[in-house]
């Protein structure tokens, strides 16, 4: 489900030498502790990002359309229902993308990380947009506005194959959310599997102990699996005591991934 992913690719910067590249991102911070970078063809967006692929010239017409702004945590971007004004590309930071029922229920459907777009789907339909899109972390987000952005991939081809590709990734991102909430067999299970997940995407190993950064609360991990705060902290506990993993402040440590497993298939 959660992919989590993206990188600016070679073939997406212009032929700007280093020594420019190091003036431009030279030492200057936002008020959020980002460095400040104003050129999206600096950014480090990572595998599978949208510019991947792109042509210099089609990359370089997208850094002229977009505008860079940075973002404190726990900002929200845009709200569920409400019209779609343009996207956002996620350069540095993660941004959570969830929805809201009449209760107050919270269900987090991706977290979104550098390299990705945000809002994409209304942008393209013209209908409003379908997730509430909060920061967990400092942020920088580069806007484009709907109009500049639908000409934008009118004219240029690649990229949008690129576009259809992110809406397909985000239609197998929503299938596995909902196979993991509506055919899961337990809470433990479903929490093993998305620990699993990111592990293989994020975390660093070492003598077969997988070291990774979480940072994100216990309330946050129960709203990824459509549980409860208190049920995810009794599991945690219950992987603790059986040696399955560590906590160690945001940086949780898997011991025993066969025994995670197992507990997937419970």
């Amino acid at each position: 489900m959660l992919s989590a992913m993206a990188m600016a690719p070679a073939t997406a910067r212009s032929s700007r030498t280093q020594a420019d590249f190091s003036l431009s991102t030279q030492a200057k911070h936002t008020p959020y502790g980002l460095p400040v970078v104003e050129d999206i063809r600096d950014c480090d967006l990572g595998n599978g990002s949208f510019l991947e692929g792109l042509s210099p010239e089609t990359t370089n017409a997208l850094n002229d359309i977009q505008h860079m702004s940075a973002y404190p945590e726990n900002a929200v971007v845009l709200m569920e229902g409400q019209a779609a004004r343009g996207i956002f590309i996620v350069c540095q930071g993660r941004v959570k993308l969830m929805t809201t029922n009449t209760d107050g229920k919270t269900l987090i459907v991706k977290i979104a990380h550098p390299g990705e777009i945000i809002g994409l789907q209304a942008v393209v339909t013209g209908h409003a947009y379908e997730l509430t899109a909060e920061t967990l972390q400092p942020t920088q987000l580069a806007y484009i506005g709907r109009e500049q952005f639908l000409k934008f991939i009118k004219v240029h081809g690649d990229a949008c194959l690129r576009a259809t590709q992110h809406l397909s990734h985000d239609c197998d991102s929503a299938y596995d959310v909902i196979r993991s909430i509506g055919l899961g067999h337990s809470v433990p299970g479903k929490l093993a599997r998305l620990l699993l997940q990111w592990s293989v995407a994020e975390g660093r190993s070492s003598g077969g102990v997988v070291r990774m950064k979480m940072g994100l609360t216990h309330e946050e991990l129960a709203q990824l699996i459509g549980s409860s705060r208190e049920t995810v902290t009794r599991i945690l506990g219950d992987f603790k005591r059986n040696g399955m993993l560590e906590m160690q402040g945001a940086t949780v440590v898997i011991r025993n991934a066969a025994k995670l497993e197992s507990v997937c298939a419970s």
